[in-house]
């Protein structure tokens, strides 16, 4: 879980300074970019863990 926030922290942090910082808009990109995989990550993690075993 802190890794997942960390991660989301770091694309926050990214993606403000690409869209602030003239020249820099790959950054903005970069940080778009971590940032859905990190919640596609938490997403298929959260699916997976939500299943039970059925006897």
């Amino acid at each position: 879980m802190v890794l997942f926030l960390l991660v989301i922290i770091v694309a926050v942090v990214l993606g403000i300074i690409g869209a602030v910082a003239h020249g820099l808009l790959w950054l903005l990109v970069i940080g778009a970019v971590i940032l859905v995989l990190d919640l596609a990550y938490a997403g298929w993690r959260w699916r997976r863990s939500g299943r039970t075993a059925q006897r």
